[in-house]
């Protein structure tokens, strides 16, 4: 029997959303401060997705102030398909509120963004037989809307707040036979995380709980995949039903540390006595009918197009000054906007890390700049490796803390950094109590990262740090890591980005 591995889209790409379209499955997922917004993905089997591009691709559509917290900015999309036209909403958390964009393709232009004054987060549409669309927001609340204007003809009414438990939010409405269903988000989006359903004949409801909520949930289980929710449901072409949702997946010693962010799992679902039915959420699973592979992501990103792949984000905007593939053909060309890493304003153009175990690497020619790579969970907890004056720094920046690690000469021109990331193979260290070691008590992260520099002059390898620092459970928040290249004083070349899963 042929089969599938979770999580289907890695790294951080939570809050996922699906539509059908034919033969065709279009996904798209939060974004939080990153620039450009909402990545939508497609896929042929809901196994093998390939982002076509970021919704919210333009500064007038998505205008984030440098101010912004971490893990502000672009919350939990939705995407419909409605009478020959793609629908996506979602909420602006400290900027524009709730806004939906549409497009006749998924590749875009999207349009300009219509503001849905409704409050609340987590926004979701559906359209009657009759043609009224209805949004629902966390709580739950359920407007009645006019897509086209954005004005609330009726409502918000309180139809279902879920079984009791925290935050039940995540709203996702569907017409099914005579029934309304109504899925939605409980426990909060960490280890009590869950799905739970209610149906009700009108979408003003009454609605009846499933009676046996939640549908999905691994709270207390010891199962590798963790914070299972936040789902969306599709019908598969040939009648099969299935379910998107985020999970995460921890590692290293108690309490364990998740440090790709919240990721995209597919399961299967079954209708039983008129209730979906799904999980729990393996790290393999039979897979649906349709089978399309694609053929592997390049591991070299040389920067000869015209264009950013789709796949580079920066926090919160990327200036037009601030980053070229004109200046010098063939190179990616950034400049700075800001003189330091640990405060927002400045210029890094990343993507996010997908594998546990990963190798990085990039050639840079950094002149009289300071330019360099960053592992990066916020302005707060990231890790850099950087060139200047002659001179490679390993630099940790954990809370409050900056510190220097390590120091190496090089010599003038284009050097390689690297970064790589393993699991296995971690040293963890050893708790030292008063007195001396005691070396029964040990406390292992989930990760290792080293960084090296790569010279005609030899490879020089510079540290090698604990990662559990640029992970959720330190950083806090609701993103992944970020692996990027940086500029903080003047401007510096970089003619290629290489990343490859596995270990080094």
């Amino acid at each position: 029997m042929r089969t599938y591995d979770n999580p289907v889209i890695p790294g951080f790409h939570p809050d996922p959303s699906v539509c059908r379209v034919g033969q065709d499955y279009y996904l798209v997922c939060s974004s939080f401060e990153y620039f450009p917004g909402v990545p939508l993905f497609h896929s042929r089997d809901l196994v093998h997705w390939r982002q076509l591009g970021n919704v919210l691709d333009r500064p007038g559509q998505l205008r984030m102030p440098d101010d912004l917290p971490a893990s502000a900015g672009v919350y939990a999309p939705t995407i419909r398909y409605h009478e020959g036209r793609f629908h996506v909403i979602t909420t602006g958390v400290g900027g524009s509120g709730n806004i939906l964009v549409t497009a006749d393709r998924p590749e875009g232009p999207w349009s300009d963004p219509v503001l849905i004054d409704l409050p609340g987060i987590d926004p979701d549409l559906a359209w009657d037989d009759d043609g009224t669309c209805w949004c629902a927001v966390a709580g739950v609340g359920l407007a009645r809307i006019d897509p086209v204007t954005g004005e609330v003809l009726e409502g918000p009414i309180d139809v279902w707040s879920g079984t009791g438990m925290r935050d039940p939010e995540a709203p996702h409405l569907y017409r099914v036979g005579d029934w309304w269903y109504l899925l939605l988000a409980e426990g909060g989006t960490a280890h009590g995380h869950s799905v739970s359903v209610a149906r009700a004949r009108s979408p003003r409801g009454p609605y009846e709980p499933a009676p046996d909520n939640p549908v999905l949930s691994h709270r207390g289980t010891g199962l590798p995949v963790q914070c299972t929710g936040h789902a969306d449901l599709v019908q598969a072409a040939d009648g099969t039903w299935w379910m998107v949702l985020l999970g995460t997946r921890p590692g290293g010693y108690f309490p364990e540390f998740h440090v790709l962010g919240r990721e995209t799992f597919l399961v299967p679902v079954e209708w039983v006595d008129g209730w979906p039915k799904a999980g729990p959420v393996r790290e393999r699973h039979p897979a649906p009918a349709a089978w399309h592979p694609l053929p592997p992501e390049p591991v070299r990103d040389d920067f000869d197009g015209s264009v950013l792949a789709p796949c580079w984000i920066s926090p919160r905007s990327r200036p037009d000054d601030s980053w070229s593939l004109d200046r010098r053909p063939g190179w990616l060309t950034l400049t700075a906007t800001g003189d330091s890493l640990d405060r927002p304003g400045h210029t890094l153009v990343g993507r996010r890390q997908q594998h546990p175990d990963c190798r990085t690497a990039a050639r840079v020619d950094a002149g009289s700049a300071r330019a360099g790579l960053s592992v990066r969970m916020d302005e707060a907890h990231h890790y850099d490796l950087e060139i200047h004056g002659g001179t490679a720094s390993v630099i940790a920046r954990i809370g409050p803390v900056r510190q220097r690690i390590a120091e190496h000469a090089v010599p003038p021109g284009p050097l390689v950094l690297r970064v790589d990331i393993r699991t296995s193979h971690v040293p963890p260290p050893t708790v030292t109590a008063a007195g001396g070691r005691a070396p029964g008590l040990r406390a292992g992260g989930p990760d290792a990262v080293a960084f090296a520099v790569e010279s005609p002059a030899g490879t020089v390898r510079l540290a090698e740090l604990d990662g559990r620092y640029l992970s959720t459970q330190v950083a806090t928040g609701f993103t992944g890591r970020v692996i990027g290249m940086y500029v903080t004083e003047g401007s510096a070349a970089f003619d290629w980005f290489a990343y490859e899963a596995g270990p080094a």
